[in-house]
């Protein structure tokens, strides 16, 4: 979803680049992007609540979507040994606050009863509550995490780049017991299952491991031989199984977000989906512009729920009707967009 402010170069991994060739895409990168950002436009799609096996089990295989971009966010920094903070965050929070804008007029609109007050404005702005934008609250804590690690490790240097591996080990292992123990510490507190949603949703260390897997990746990718491709797929569609089993029997911790289950299905769906060294000119370009659809292909998803007799239509028909629309003209939009707006408009967007 950040397509717009993380830019990489072809050359070896290491931890420093030139500015010049760190200006470069990566066509890789965004074609995952462009794949991620499809995926969050099925799972948005989908009928609500999911009670249908089939609604659960599409869910369950698109929910790595999120853990693609904080993937690639990870070893974008890796590339370039360092995070611009003040561009990066520039670049998020522009768009998001004209999004969030539109956002609000709408839930206002739709919504007579709405609380107005400031300070509940200000947390909803802060925490992400229109729509689906926590996930921008989540990237931008991501990206503290990135530039604090990246500071402590220093200049590049064999011992430095020991430290950085220590410290994006330990966040990783640190995401999965915050994943794993959040939910009952809270529970023990007496927060009530809507609140930890909402907490789970944020779960700051637990989406902090894709981003420091994907810095791990970059450092070591040499590691990744061709031949491990079949392995990786096959290890991705077992996890996806076990995850998938997980969520619709109930079993355990069975939560959309944070689980041990999920954390497991969507590294190694981040990873496999890297060592297949996806190219795709047309995925490339929506990946480009992932920010943009997803900042405003909610309200395309919003309408037809809202406007039209999409529910009457039955759940796959609905579902069909509702990613096929949304995906062609969040699309479409985009292009329009980058063809007619000035190149500070479409920065203001995020396309």
């Amino acid at each position: 979803m950040m397509a717009v402010v993380e830019r990489v170069s072809a050359s070896p991994p290491s931890l420093s680049v030139s500015r010049a060739t760190a200006q470069s895409r990566d066509s890789v990168v965004d074609t995952m992007r462009g794949i991620a950002i499809l995926m969050v436009i099925g799972i948005h799609s989908l009928p609500q609540p999911l009670d249908a096996i089939w609604a659960k089990s599409l869910d369950a295989a698109l929910r790595p979507c999120v853990p693609v971009f904080l993937f690639a966010s990870g070893y974008l920094t890796a590339l370039s040994g360092r995070v611009p903070l003040a561009r990066r965050l520039r670049a998020a929070l522009v768009p998001y606050a004209i999004a969030f804008a539109a956002a609000y007029i709408y839930m206002a609109l739709h919504n007579p009863a709405m609380d107005h007050r400031i300070g509940t404005t200000l947390a909803r702005f802060g925490l992400g509550y229109v729509f689906v934008y926590y996930y921008v609250f989540v990237y931008v804590c991501c990206t503290l995490g990135l530039w604090l690690i990246f500071a402590a490790g220093g200049d590049g240097q064999p011992a430095s780049r020991q430290r950085i591996t220590t410290l994006l080990l330990l966040s990783i292992g640190s995401g999965l017991l915050a994943g794993s123990y959040l939910d009952p510490a809270m529970s023990r507190l007496g927060a009530s299952e809507a609140l930890l949603d909402e907490i789970r949703m944020r779960d700051i260390p637990f989406w902090f491991s894709f981003a420091a897997l994907g810095a791990l990746t970059a450092m070591f990718r040499d590691l990744l031989e061709q031949d491990m491709r079949r392995a990786l797929l096959g290890a991705a569609l077992a996890a996806y199984l076990f995850y998938a089993a997980v969520r619709i029997l109930n079993l355990g911790d069975a939560a959309t977000y944070d689980s041990t289950a999920f954390f497991l299905y969507a590294a190694l769906f981040c990873v496999a989906l890297f060592a297949i060294q996806p190219k795709s000119p047309l995925f490339g370009w929506i990946g480009s512009g992932s920010y943009f659809i997803y900042l405003w292909h909610i309200f395309i998803v919003m309408a037809l729920r809202d406007h039209t007799v999409l529910r009457q239509l039955g759940g796959v028909a609905s579902f069909a009707v509702s990613c096929v629309l949304t995906a062609l003209i969040s699309t479409a939009a985009l292009l329009a967009v980058r063809q007619f707006a000035s190149p500070r408009i479409c920065r203001w967007l995020g396309a």
